[in-house]
């Protein structure tokens, strides 16, 4: 289910009456902000509507009989399964606008001036982790628009920058070997090539133009110039078309866990962000979706269900195409009412940064 900016007042989901869904209600929130179980008296104690603790156990039992609470253990407390939350957020959840001041500041923490889009990514990931007490992921996908300009700038003996800046402003730097005795003149026979080459080709189309340059012989370079020229064009030759995922504050996921398999699940939950396989899934997810989108445990596919939860949503830019996702993975017992309208905010500050 997609979840936009404002939500309105929640209805009772199917199968659930007023006590019912109280009850399920409030053991959720104290499970998001304790993680600890909830008994019969503590509810009777929280519940706007009173009702004694006999009442309140046989409401939990006709939850736990429904797959929605589970008890822990020998604990006379419950929690709420994956499908218990899932009822929850999609049927019970409320949340609101974010307020003109964190609206601002989002702005202020992302503005790009004097920075690189990918710094301004990262920043983007580390502000969702801070928001959030989760980890916070950014998946800019390489986009394959027209290139401005390529610059080769030397470091020092042996090493240049290649400084590439597309049609809409990015830039990007990579760091490359030089040949052995390269002099300075070289490089900038390698730039003055390369942007009389360009005339809006996308950087698939320049390499291609460039090779059959280069296997005819007709660039009149010498061999080194031809290397370094190579060397530059392939430092952004070899990524995958998923593009890249930035990931901050994964230690997030580490807290509280007391439990070796969990950790197991964790780390193998870390590996996994790490593939080409996982980059491409999340960007599909993006695309099925207007807004932002809750996945509990296992629901996206990307992982088992290791007790984590994914709010993701997509960064479309001003055609209204998508250019990135956005979101955050943390505990099941995350605070989805709080975390939703951010995500979804960045997400659109992303988009126009992105676009």
């Amino acid at each position: 289910m997609d979840h936009r900016q404002k939500s309105p007042p929640p209805r009772l989901p199917p199968g659930l009456d007023i006590r019912s869904a109280a009850v399920l209600r409030e053991i959720v929130e104290q499970y998001v902000e304790t993680g600890e179980p909830v008994g019969s008296r503590t509810l009777s104690r929280l519940l706007p509507h009173k009702l004694s603790p006999a009442t309140i156990r046989n409401v939990m039992a006709d939850l736990t009989d429904a797959g929605l609470l589970f008890s822990p253990h020998t604990s006379a407390g419950r929690l709420p399964t994956d499908r218990g939350l899932r009822l929850f957020v999609d049927g019970l959840l409320q949340f609101g606008e974010l307020s003109e001041e964190e609206r601002t500041n989002i702005n202020l923490a992302l503005a790009g001036s004097g920075r690189s889009m990918q710094d301004t990514l990262a920043q983007a990931s580390t502000l969702l982790s801070g928001l959030s007490a989760a980890a916070g992921l950014v998946l800019a996908p390489k986009g394959e628009g027209p290139v401005k300009h390529i610059e080769f700038v030397p470091l020092s003996p042996g090493r240049a920058l290649v400084v590439l800046v597309s049609a809409d402003g990015q830039v990007e730097n990579r760091i490359i070997e030089t040949p052995p005795g390269l002099p300075p003149s070289a490089l900038q026979q390698a730039s003055n090539f390369l942007n009389a080459q360009l005339a809006g080709l996308t950087l698939t189309e320049l390499r291609g133009r460039v090779r059959a340059e280069l296997t005819a012989d007709r660039s009149a370079l010498d061999e080194l110039t031809s290397a370094v020229i190579e060397a530059g064009l392939a430092t952004w030759g070899q990524e995958g078309r998923s593009g890249s995922l930035i990931l901050r504050g994964q230690g997030r996921l580490l807290e509280d866990i007391d439990q070796l398999e969990k950790l197991s699940a964790i780390q193998a939950l870390f590996e996994r962000l790490e593939t080409e396989e996982t980059l491409l899934k999340l960007l599909d997810l993006a695309e099925e979706s207007d807004g932002v989108r809750i996945f509990i445990g296992a629901e996206s596919g990307l992982f088992g269900s290791a007790g984590v939860s994914m709010i993701v949503a997509p960064a479309r830019n001003a055609q209204d195409r998508i250019v990135g996702a956005i979101g955050v993975i943390g505990p099941t017992r995350i605070n989805y009412g709080k975390i939703i309208p951010v995500v979804d905010y960045t997400a659109r500050v992303i988009g126009r940064l992105l676009g």
